[in-house]
């Protein structure tokens, strides 16, 4: 199919009510931890104290004798594994590393490692086996801070880690598993070039995704091989490759049904549970459910990677970029895979700069694996350039949109990453933020206003979707996707839109990995355009069956009918003087006619259009006590055609909350002893409605040619440039510039009296 323009879409584009909004407000959705089964045993894991140990025994013996424990598994009970690179989940990822993750083999790495599980007939008689079981730990020295972790004489996760991407090849292990680069013109002319050069470094801290629904799970083992996980995930096939690598199963064994999911965000991306309990239900013969605590998702799963950001800038004194150099070094945790990729592609992409060169490395550290977190690697590394554009912008005497303005990123133009830019709309959403009434609004003392822009590149991939027509005329679409941002409403209408009927006729379900062909998780801001397209092809193929049938019931050639708003007519009048034929009679008379209509698609999308963004903050702030105020925010983003605005304003509103979370608040604490200081929501602040005004989405669209409604992704843009909007507008507001996150009130408080006496000295 080919672009549908706008003009013609009379489904697309409109805001009918969310088909999973009952369900999930009168609680009858079903979770993860929903789900239950007849005879069914409760897992639980036991977890590391330690940071960094070597695993000198682990006796079960008391555990197995308490009344109620029917198995307990360890790592012994995983097939090895050999280092094996795969692109499963939303990253690149290590099996053996995935294995040893999920249960720790010779060394915990991170406090809250798994070690052991237990499946009992009580979640308490599981508990309590797991304090039974006695692990025997030769402590040893941890590191936690990235740049630590990147000295020579840091203790060292893992002795066969090698530095990729250097030369020569190192032949001594070290923490740095990765190095990434990405070179555009001569970056040392372009400093010479420059009449004002900036220097600066920046820092983020690990953050968590905070999802509301906790991991869970319930895995049936039969007795003839065949294995069933109902979970919440990202992705069901994902689940089930994991799952059969990890434990030597046939992928035909597993059957894979996604739940309703309580919030992802990229942090259900991984396996944690379902292979641990799959191993349980084997040697048990019963069902096992397993279900963390809060405390255990913070200690236990990954957060998004902080990262420390070394940005160099130079400009002529009109403003025009002549060179920029970034230093990335991201923490990946205990097992290689940060985004550093990401976070690389992701830096200068808003901008036209001749001259320009990315360094990321990804580093090992005494912490949990790091899993994506909505555009995982973009905040961090956008944070550190927006935040050093906008210190240009004042040090030059120009203002920091029109600074942006002059150097923004338009067709044509070939990113540090490579890509030549095709259909982008970073101008467009410039010039919708310069003409926003935010900006007039006037600002009072100790009041400040931010800018900052942000990308993301977004994704195809493989997809795959059915359309089954019912005998009364109405629609079921089929996708592969499990349904985070409203892709069974987006769906749902592009096929509508297609057929010509009204979306209510349309029902919209996410098959199980036996009901639906293979497709790539939810994540990436791909299913919307990728699933959408392969639903939307679908639906094609229906109503050119729908016409054949039609031509069937009419006697002349399928070529002489014609489809439009769900009938079928003549194609003119050669084809011959019929009325025209609804959808439903049809459906109605398929029997007669050939029987069942239906199709179903699988494609790898490409064409997936990259997304931009420009958020204007203002803040007010507390001088006293530290706190930050957001007083109003504008977020303005390319979102190539709003299939469900409704959704998309949400989506935007959610990321630029998560946005200022990670700004102002949001961090893991560790003790003198490696251990977690803050595993839950007391601890641990995520914003909440009280703390925001509502925030403003202004919907710029830029159609994706390469999409038949013209969608792109939206998820993920919308958290990028919240933390450099927030930074920019209190050191607009005070004049005290955070680099470091978050911007906590105590961090912020101690700044303010660090900057007192180099004010009054300059008084």
């Amino acid at each position: 199919m080919t672009y549908m323009p706008k003009e013609l879409q009379k489904v697309v584009g409109t805001r009918p009510i969310r088909p999973d909004g009952v369900d999930k407000v009168t609680g009858r959705a079903n979770f993860g931890a929903d789900m239950v089964m007849p005879g069914m045993l409760w897992g639980k894991v036991k977890r590391s104290p330690h940071a960094h140990a070597r695993i000198m025994s682990i006796n079960i013996d008391k555990a197995l004798k308490l009344p109620g424990v029917k198995a307990i598994v360890t790592s012994g009970d995983f097939p090895p594994i050999a280092s094996e690179e795969a692109f499963v989940g939303e990253g690149p990822m290590n099996f053996r590393d995935l294995s040893r993750n999920c249960l720790a083999r010779d060394k915990v790495l991170y406090d809250g490692h798994a070690v052991a599980a237990v499946a009992a007939t009580s979640p308490a008689i599981a508990e309590e086996a797991c304090e039974l079981i006695d692990v025997q730990y030769h402590v040893l020295p941890y590191v936690i801070d990235v740049e630590e972790a990147m000295k020579p004489d840091a203790p060292l996760l893992h002795d066969d880690l090698f530095t990729q991407g250097v030369e020569p090849k190192p032949t001594h292990p070290s923490n740095i598993a990765k190095v990434v680069a990405f070179n555009k013109g001569d970056v040392d002319a372009g400093f010479r070039d420059a009449d004002v050069i900036i220097e600066r470094r920046y820092s983020t801290q690990p953050v968590h995704q905070a999802y509301i629904e906790p991991h869970a799970c319930v895995v049936s083992a039969a007795a003839d091989g065949q294995c069933t996980i109902w979970s919440s995930s990202q992705g069901q096939f994902m689940v089930r490759a994991y799952c059969a690598k990890l434990l030597g199963i046939d992928i035909s064994d597993i059957r894979a049904i996604p739940a309703e999911i309580g919030g992802g965000f990229g942090g259900k991306t991984l396996v944690y549970l379902e292979p641990v309990a799959l191993a349980l239900a084997k040697k048990t013969g019963r069902p096992v459910k397993m279900v963390m605590s809060r405390e255990e998702v913070f200690r236990g799963t990954g957060p998004a990677a902080g990262c420390v950001v070394e940005v160099k800038i130079g400009a002529k004194k009109d403003g025009t970029l002549t060179a920029g150099e970034v230093v990335l070094k991201y923490q990946a945790g205990a097992f290689p895979g940060s985004p550093v990729g990401p976070g690389c592609m992701c830096a200068f992409a808003m901008y036209d700069i001749p001259n320009a060169k990315v360094t990321g490395y990804d580093v090992v550290s005494n912490r949990p694996k790091v899993a994506a977190y909505r555009a995982p690697g973009a905040p961090n590394s956008s944070y550190g350039v927006e935040s050093c554009l906008h210190e240009l912008a004042d040090q030059l005497g120009i203002d920091p949109l029109a600074l942006r303005e002059k150097n923004a990123a338009k067709d044509g133009v070939k990113a540090v990453h490579g890509p030549t830019w095709q259909n982008i709309g970073y101008a467009q959403t410039l010039d919708a933020a310069k003409n926003h009434p935010h900006l007039k609004e006037k600002l009072g003392p100790n009041q400040g206003r931010g800018i900052a822009s942000g990308f993301w590149f977004n994704i195809g991939g493989e997809s795959s979707a059915a359309c089954h027509i019912n005998e009364d005329g109405t629609a079921v679409v089929v996708s592969g996707n499990p349904d985070i941002g409203g892709s069974r409403a987006s769906i749902g209408m592009m096929a509508a839109e297609v057929l010509g009927i009204p979306v209510e006729k349309v029902r919209t379900i996410v098959g199980d990995t036996s009901s639906i062909g293979f497709s790539f998780l939810t994540g990436g801001s791909r299913v919307t355009f990728a699933t959408g397209m392969a639903a939307t092809q679908a639906a094609e193929k229906v109503v050119e069956e729908l016409k054949k049938r039609a031509a069937m019931i009419w006697d002349i050639p399928a070529d002489a009918v014609e489809w439009k708003d769900g009938k079928a007519y003549p194609a003119g009048p050669n084809a011959g003087s019929f009325e025209p034929l609804p959808l439903a009679e049809i459906a109605l008379k398929s029997g007669r006619t050939g029987g069942p209509i239906s199709a179903e698609l699988s494609i790898n999308a490409q064409g997936a259009g990259p997304g931009f963004a420009t958020h204007i903050c203002d803040v007010e702030v507390d001088k006293e006590t530290g706190q930050v105020k957001i007083l109003r925010y504008t977020a303005v983003q390319d979102v190539g055609r709003a299939i469900h605005p409704s959704y998309v304003e949400g989506q935007i509103q959610g990321g630029v909350t998560q946005g200022i979370g990670w700004a102002l608040n949001e961090e893991y604490i560790y003790d003198k002893n490696g251990r977690l200081d803050n595993p839950g929501f007391l601890d641990y602040r995520v914003p909440v409605a009280s703390d925001l005004p509502m925030i403003e989405a202004v919907l710029v669209e830029n159609a994706n040619p390469r999409h038949p409604f013209g969608a792109r992704g939206v998820g993920e843009v919308p958290i990028v440039p919240p933390m450099a909007a927030v930074a920019n507008a209190i050191a607009d507001a005070i004049g005290v510039r955070m680099r470091d996150l978050p911007m906590s009130p105590p961090r912020l408080r101690a700044a303010i009296d660090a900057q007192e006496p180099v004010r009054k000295a300059a008084e």
